[in-house]
């Protein structure tokens, strides 16, 4: 079966389809909810059927995909294989919770464009085709921001900004370069443009102002697949000198340490769920820039965990902000009694985030940390401290939303059919990813391999004996 093609076509056909009907909102609902749940087992196929073929050459295409999915754009390598799924699952999740009250503001037709060009994004490895990519996926929010009329000049501005940094360092890229042969101004530009797209301080204020202005489904799927971190493996990892990582690096310790700080002290639940997000995404790229296999396995592994948890916990603070409106963080609202699946999702999803013991966080955790130490003692205790603030943060919120007070409804508040099941979804991912992490770990160590082989790192002397260091580590972790 052409997964691939179908999962990228399926969305953006259902785009079409959605968009010519005309009737209910809840129709269009119903139709999107079935296209994104095609497009899911269309990923979790493609990922299958990669994992049982040694290359990516043998995948076999019927004629008319492969005329527009051609290998040499278009494949999926031990890197990505996992991550179109977890794009499909945050797609259908988002979809499926949509609650009748937002369906006027969600727009389905761009959601499901979007989940189209993110899987084709995430699926590419021509640097000019990701570049393109990258460019249309910032036109449906700044499209929803402009219906809304909200204002868009912040994150317009941004944009434009990436998608000029980007094309100029590819243009004085050349196509030799590589980390021994850097190409200095090209790569400085490109490194700039992925910092801005992670947000990295002092270039992260358009995601706050979007978290502000959009709604919270858009923003969750816009920044949750961390595109960013993508952009760098593939088009600055292969080419950026030791020194241009370190400082990309040192920076992303210095945004992580300082959201998870801005989380402990934010007034509002869009805001902290914002510089929660960034806390997390930057100790992401801290990990890819580290070129050691441990620190590299790690942040790839902690990439789909916060990918998972951070869904799960978008998800709750969007269902309570449908049910009660957004909150503030100064005073407690007591919503356990009407909510408690939701407060004890909150509560799960967040401390996987952190990598709590028995999530499926917890060991990409601890091996960013060892990586970390073993290069650069210090990044490894201010990873940790990033994340002892950042759990002390969720904690706090956890209390301010759903104890402390005793909260009055004239209305049922519990959790919907839609919600429960969602929330099991991610319940079943969160733990069983934690009881049993080999399999994600080995997989994720294979991927770093070849990363560090693409950049001309020489990969460990026993391959097969890191592989069972690495989920030795993994186990006794466990």
């Amino acid at each position: 079966m052409p997964w691939l093609g179908l999962s990228v076509l399926i969305p953006l056909t259902g785009a079409i389809v959605v968009g010519l009907i005309r009737d209910r909102d809840s129709a269009r609902r119903r139709v999107s909810v079935l296209i994104c749940l095609a497009t899911m087992v269309c990923t979790l196929g493609e990922w299958a059927s990669s994992s049982m073929r040694l290359t990516t050459e043998t995948t076999s295409h019927v004629p008319v995909l492969e005329l527009m999915f051609p290998h040499s754009l278009f494949a999926v390598d031990e890197l990505s294989a996992p991550l179109l799924p977890l794009a499909g699952l945050l797609y259908f999740i988002i979809v499926l919770t949509t609650m009748r009250t937002k369906l006027n503001r969600f727009s389905f037709g761009w959601t499901l464009t979007s989940e189209a060009i993110l899987l084709a994004t995430l699926s590419c490895r021509d640097p000019w085709t990701i570049v393109l990519l990258l460019s249309l996926a910032t036109i449906p929010p700044w499209i929803e921001l402009r219906q809304r009329n909200r204002s868009s000049r912040v994150y317009l501005l941004h944009m434009l900004l990436f998608v000029g940094l980007l094309v100029s360092g590819m243009l004085l890229t050349p196509a030799n370069a590589s980390a021994e042969n850097p190409a200095i101004l090209g790569g400085g530009l490109i490194a700039l443009a992925a910092l801005l797209r992670n947000g990295v301080i002092p270039l992260h204020c358009w995601i706050t102002d979007l978290f502000e202005k959009a709604t919270f489904g858009t923003a969750i799927l816009f920044l949750t697949p961390m595109t960013g971190a993508y952009a760098v493996i593939r088009l600055l990892l292969p080419i950026a000198p030791d020194w241009g990582l370190q400082s990309i690096a040192i920076l992303s310790l210095m945004t992580a340490v300082y959201a998870a700080g801005m989380a402990l002290v934010q007034h509002e639940t869009r805001r902290f769920f914002c510089y929660l997000f960034l806390s997390h995404s930057s100790l992401v790229l801290v990990g890819l820039e580290m070129v050691n296999p441990i620190g590299l396995t790690g942040a790839l592994c902690v990439w789909l965990s916060v990918g998972i948890s951070l869904l799960g916990f978008g998800l709750t603070l969007r269902s309570v902000e449908a049910r009660a409106g957004r909150l503030s963080l100064d005073s407690y609202h007591g919503l356990i009694e009407h909510t408690p699946i939701l407060a004890a999702l909150f509560l799960l999803t967040g401390l996987s985030s952190i990598g709590f013991p028995g999530t499926v966080g917890f060991v990409g955790a601890e091996l960013l940390v060892e990586g970390a130490v073993e290069i650069y003692p210090l990044v490894g205790l201010a990873v940790v401290v990033a994340a002892m603030l950042n759990g002390i943060a969720i904690m706090q919120a956890y209390f301010r939303i759903f104890t402390g007070a005793r909260h009055v409804a004239t209305v049922p508040l519990g959790a919907r059919l839609e919600e429960r099941l969602a929330g099991l979804i991610l319940i079943a991912l969160i733990v069983g990813g934690g009881l049993y992490p080999q399999p994600g770990v080995s997989s994720r160590y294979h991927a770093a391999v070849a990363l560090m082989e693409h950049r001309g790192v020489a990969a460990p002397a026993s391959h097969h004996a890191s592989t069972e260091i690495v989920t030795g580590v993994a186990s006794e972790i466990k």
